[in-house]
């Protein structure tokens, strides 16, 4: 018989990989001053790391959203809804927090600074304002995060019938999708949208919001068949 604990163990792989990037993270942005930290973490482009940067990050404006309907195929719409809040749950709170804190783009920030060329990436339409926090950048941590929390389910369904290699298999397909959330978080900062503390944020509000919808509303995310889930 599988249990939570099943789900929680797989599940743990993209958490605690998520929860080591954050604590790197914070220590850098309490390392260094903000614009001086910018250009350490976006000091190496190269032509490859720009076309993909440019084009990755556009998945969060509006492909994403299409690739979250594709559920409706097989009438799961549970999962839609349970994307659906998640991403309008933490898009009300990162526009919340723009509007009330109001933080220039690095390109702004950046501007004065005669002594400093800020590396930018030909074709991208920069923005100069409301930094601060980085909707891309939850926009990513929320697929992503709903996508792991629903693998982490089937997981638990079907554990029984997995061997190690197919375990492992999991394990590494929970890696590979917080690798896909936070490669569209640092894109912000490679194209220099945004500072490392606003893609920070932006990626605590897409992981939180999701983990904490599906912990209380589970019952009715998955409610009343696994069937009804996934099959």
């Amino acid at each position: 018989m599988t249990t939570n604990h099943e789900m929680k163990k797989i599940f743990s792989v993209y958490g605690i990989a998520y929860l080591i990037l954050l604590t790197i993270v914070l220590i850098l942005i309490f390392s260094y001053p903000k614009k001086e930290l910018h250009l350490l973490v976006n000091s190496c482009h190269t032509y490859v790391q720009d076309t993909f940067f440019k084009h990755y990050t556009l998945l969060a404006e509006w492909p994403l959203y299409i690739l979250a309907l594709i559920p409706l195929f097989w009438k799961k719409y549970r999962i839609i809804i349970f994307y659906a809040v998640s991403e309008i749950l933490s898009g009300t709170i990162a526009l919340i927090l723009k509007s009330n804190i109001s933080i220039e783009r690095p390109i702004r920030m950046f501007e004065h600074d005669t002594d400093v060329v800020l590396p930018l990436v030909e074709g991208v339409n920069m923005h100069h304002s409301n930094s601060f926090p980085s909707g891309h950048s939850a926009t990513f941590f929320v697929f992503f995060t709903c996508f792991a929390l629903l693998l982490a389910y089937y997981y638990q369904q079907r554990a029984s019938q997995y061997d190690l290699r197919k375990k492992i298999i999991m394990y590494l397909s929970m890696f590979m999708l917080f690798v896909l959330a936070s490669l569209g978080a640092y894109s912000r900062v490679y194209l220099s949208q945004h500072f490392l503390s606003d893609v920070c944020v932006g990626s605590i509000i897409g992981f939180v919001t999701p983990c904490l919808i599906f912990y209380f509303g589970k019952n009715l995310i998955l409610k009343p068949k696994t069937e009804d889930l996934i099959k």
